[in-house]
């Protein structure tokens, strides 16, 4: 152990055997005046970051003290051996002293020689790209693999960090291990970098020859008087050789201009050549012409669906009034077209896209599909200013230009899932589309020219009719697609189901035959929707089964309600409102979901425990609140039904409205929910063939409410005989098709008590007594 000065060297590290110099300023001029002063001028070079200095440090011995070329003074002082720092002690001058205790260097011993001859190899290769022949030699002389190891201190591309690393590694194993791998880096390091080099190189020297070239080139063109750039003469020729309107040839020519006094090199020669192959490829001035027959435009429509009497109703009398304009020559007035806006609204599998290329048909239009569904940006609309990179024109402009004319029948699929986002609001740019005072006039950003889209007959569909817009569903004349009846999906399956799945199974009708009979099961008891598309995957499933059968045995197979299990199983929809009300509290109300209309049980029960009103399955704050009226009511009003008000209040009640998982809102349960608690009130199960809908009001009046059609074919297809429905709704019943009307009676009622007295079960009366029993045993009073 040594008592040694400390020499603190500032972002710099000594190793054994290096010799450096020092500049000199107070910290280090006190060291080198306190070895100086001992005979062996020896001090403890000490790496200093960031104001803390190591814990190992270079025993350092001064050779030389003197002035640098620049005139400050500096000593120069050699490594000697490495020396772990220990307490601080006193000493002489205004130097550091500390003890240090000398790291004795282990022998070599393992892979050392190894790694040596690794370095080395990796060291040539590094320093022969520079030149360094000198310095390789050097190393190549080194016998001492510790002397080999320490001399990478000189590396100007080893980091302060590695250097330290080095120091304070006694073993020369490890050093060579870790200078092996820092090498290897580095060399990756330099052959990414010099291919970057070289690929930015050539670059430019490509540039500079064709920028070189471009330069001939133009030289020669203006020497033979086409100084004209390449294809803008073109350009010019196809412009006034199309058929343009007049605004838009201006406003093509002018491009044209703008394309003949730029470079080729300037982006804005690309943009312009973009915009004009899109103003050259709009069908302008193309137009089919319409089909004025109505006859036959019915029959394709009743060809392609069945049912859907209201919209083929309205295709039809669009046909009739474009016929009327034509035969008075009254195709444009005020610069305004006949272009109609059809929203076809209803649940999913009603055929909402597929009509309209049957529109698109019956007229003799050509149909192009636009969809809409998550658009978030207006710019799919209205298209991207051209200065954008990669700017489209909007879905309205492909739209035409992928029909080919400016009359095409343009289904906009969708409409209902259109959002606001940070890009704009997709639902706000259609606005000017679809409004037909506005949309003759109609300019997309990208064209900046007027387009007329009066002509164009717009489709939206749409599955929830409140979740369009207010502005946007203004626009429009809704046409609602409440769903199929048995019949009507039994002569789909039949007419267009079966074939399309037949050929898609690679079938004939002689190989499989599925009766009628059996379509009908399925259709009531294996799927239970308003569309048709479980009864088609129903039908694709049949077929691959036959497909199985027929490759075993080549006998045709026929589908009957016999057979039909073995296809599909058992049933899995069974009318199940007899099961479901047999006991008190138990009503059936009816209800309208995104998927159509359905069938929805309310359920109350009673319990001793705090007086109050529990609510489950995930009720809207609308439901929530029907249910409160529903119970204020029966309290207000009970003794008019026999019910003990004062037992109501006093027992907990609960009502829960399966299936627990689906939201549920809206006003038109509040019915039912009063039916639920005056049948647990009374002891009175509900009657089962009874569905019900109306919104309720405190003094009981029953309020019309929306969705008449879709509740009354569900309650159709979920086997109900009677429908209590509010007075107001019974115009409503004017769109039910006939076969339903038949098989449901509807009761159209205004007042509760009229609603109780029907769908309640009469009370037995008392075996004891002979009087009417009252109550039910949870709310018998006290």
């Amino acid at each position: 152990m040594a008592t040694l000065p400390v020499l603190p060297l500032t972002d710099a590290v000594l190793l054994p055997g290096m010799v450096v110099p020092v500049t000199l300023d107070p910290g280090t001029q006190a060291a080198i005046d306190a070895a100086r002063a001992t005979g062996d001028k020896q001090l403890l070079a000490v790496p200093r970051v960031d104001g803390e200095y190591g814990s190992v440090g270079t025993v350092a011995k001064i050779d030389k003290v003197g002035r640098l070329p620049s005139g400050e003074p500096a000593a120069v002082v050699r490594g000697v051996s490495r020396a772990r720092i220990g307490a601080g002690v006193p000493g002489p001058g205004a130097a550091l002293w500390v003890e240090a205790t000398v790291l004795d260097e282990p022998a070599p011993a393992g892979r050392a020689k190894e790694l040596a001859r690794e370095y080395r190899a990796l060291m040539t290769s590094l320093l022969s790209e520079r030149g360094a022949w000198q310095v390789i030699d050097a190393m190549e002389r080194m016998t001492d693999l510790g002397e080999l190891a320490d001399s990478a201190g000189y590396a100007p591309w080893l980091t302060l960090s590695q250097k330290i690393e080095l120091l304070t590694a006694a073993d020369v194993t490890t050093r060579l291990e870790l200078l092996v791998g820092w090498v290897r880096d580095h060399l990756a390091e330099q052959e990414v970098s010099e291919r970057i080099n070289n690929d930015v190189r050539e670059g430019l020297e490509k540039s500079q020859r064709e920028f070189l070239l471009r330069q001939q080139l133009a030289a020669i063109r203006k020497e033979l008087g086409e100084d004209s750039p390449d294809g803008s003469a073109d350009y010019r020729s196809r412009v006034e050789a199309a058929d343009l309107p007049d605004k838009v040839r201006e406003a093509a020519l002018q491009e044209v201009g703008k394309l003949e006094r730029s470079s080729d090199q300037s982006p804005e020669a690309g943009w312009i050549r973009t915009w004009l192959d899109t103003v050259l490829e709009m069908p302008w001035t193309t137009r089919t012409e319409d089909n004025t027959d109505l006859g036959a435009a019915r029959a394709v429509l009743d060809a392609d669906h069945a049912g859907l009497a209201d919209v083929k109703d309205r295709i039809l009398e669009y046909l009739a009034v474009r016929n009327r304009r034509a035969e008075r020559n009254l195709g444009v007035v005020g610069g305004r077209g006949s272009g109609a806006v059809l929203a076809l609204a209803g649940p999913p599998g009603v055929g909402k896209t597929s009509l309209g290329e049957s529109v698109a048909r019956a007229l003799g239009r050509k149909f192009v599909r636009v969809s809409l569904g998550g658009i978030r940006d207006e710019a799919e609309i209205r298209g991207h200013r051209r200065t954008y990179v990669g700017a489209l024109p909007g879905r309205i402009v492909r739209a035409l230009r992928e029909a080919g004319s400016m009359n095409p029948v343009v289904l906009l699929d969708e409409v209902d899932k259109v959002s606001a986002g940070w890009s704009g609001d997709p639902a706000a740019a259609l606005l000017e589309v679809l409004d037909p005072a506005q949309n003759h006039t109609f300019r997309d950003h990208y064209l900046e020219v007027d387009l007329d889209l009066s002509d164009v007959l717009f489709l939206a569909t749409a599955n929830v009719v409140e979740t369009i817009p207010g502005p946007l569903l203004d626009r429009m004349e809704l046409v609602t697609l409440d769903g199929y009846t048995e019949d009507e999906k039994v002569a789909i399956a039949r007419d267009h189901l079966l074939p399309r799945q037949l050929e898609r199974a690679g079938l004939t009708a002689e190989e499989v035959t599925v009766t009628e009979a059996a379509l009908s099961r399925i259709a009531g008891e294996h799927t239970r929707e308003a569309g048709v598309r479980q009864l088609e995957r129903a039908l694709a499933k049949i077929l691959r089964k036959a497909a199985v059968t027929l490759a075993t045995d080549p006998a045709p197979v026929h589908v009957d309600v016999d057979n039909l299990s073995r296809y599909l199983g058992r049933p899995k929809f069974t009318p199940e409102s007899a099961e479901r009300t047999a006991v008190p509290g138990v009503a059936t109300g009816l209800a309208v979901t995104g998927a159509g209309g359905d069938v929805l049980f309310i359920e109350a029960t009673s319990m001793d425990g705090e007086p109050g009103l529990t609510l489950t399955g995930q009720l809207g704050d609308v439901m929530k609140e029907s249910a409160h009226i529903a119970l204020s009511y029966l309290r207000s009003n009970g003794r008019r039904f026999g019910l003990d008000p004062n037992a109501l209040a006093g027992h907990r009640i609960h009502l829960h409205v399966p299936a627990g998982a689906v939201p549920k809102d809206g006003p038109s349960a509040g019915i039912t929910m009063v039916t639920a608690l005056a049948s647990l009130a009374s002891g009175r199960p509900v009657r089962p063939e009874f569905g019900m809908t109306g919104e309720v009001t405190l003094s009981g009046r029953v309020l019309p409410i929306g969705g008449v059609k879709q509740k009354l074919l569900a309650a159709h297809r979920a086997g109900l005989t009677e429908v209590i429905i509010p007075a107001r709704n019974e115009p409503d019943l004017d769109d039910l098709p006939a076969e339903v009307r038949e098989a449901l009676t509807v009761h159209t009622l205004a007042d509760v008590a009229d609603v109780l007295a029907l769908a309640l079960r009469p009370a037995e009366p008392d075996a004891a007594t002979g009087a009417d029993a009252r109550g039910g045993p949870a709310l018998a009073a006290a």
